[in-house]
């Protein structure tokens, strides 16, 4: 099973569901997705693949947010442009495989998408 994980290192999050998924002999492909965004119709197609909007995958937090303003008045085009210029402001970790897509958070909820 191909599995990729849009992973940022600093975060403690993502360094666990990549932990987890190592320990599970799993070799996920992983992306940086700070150093290596992800094009808007890649970005399109995990939402898809998610059956969810821009707004579910918002990271809360930080001074890309706080300059947002009031984020729930930008509609999802508007949404998926900010994130792809400042992709900070994409939750993390997303992992992808197979059988779907899913922001883990809780990071438990990487066994969704991938079998243990």
């Amino acid at each position: 099973m191909a599995v990729t994980i849009y992973h940022n290192p600093s975060c403690s999050t993502s360094r666990k569901v990549l932990g987890w998924l190592k320990d599970k002999g799993i070799e996920p492909k992983v992306i940086e997705y700070l150093k290596t965004p992800p094009s808007a119709a890649e970005l399109k197609r995990i939402l898809a693949q998610m059956k969810a909007k821009p707004h579910d995958i918002l990271r809360r937090k930080g001074d890309a947010y706080e300059a947002l303003g009031d984020a729930s008045k930008l509609g999802a085009e508007a949404l998926l442009k900010k994130m792809l210029d400042e992709p900070v402001l994409i939750e993390r970790p997303i992992v992808v495989s197979d059988k779907g897509a899913v922001l883990c958070r809780p990071p438990e909820k990487v066994w969704e998408v991938v079998k243990p």
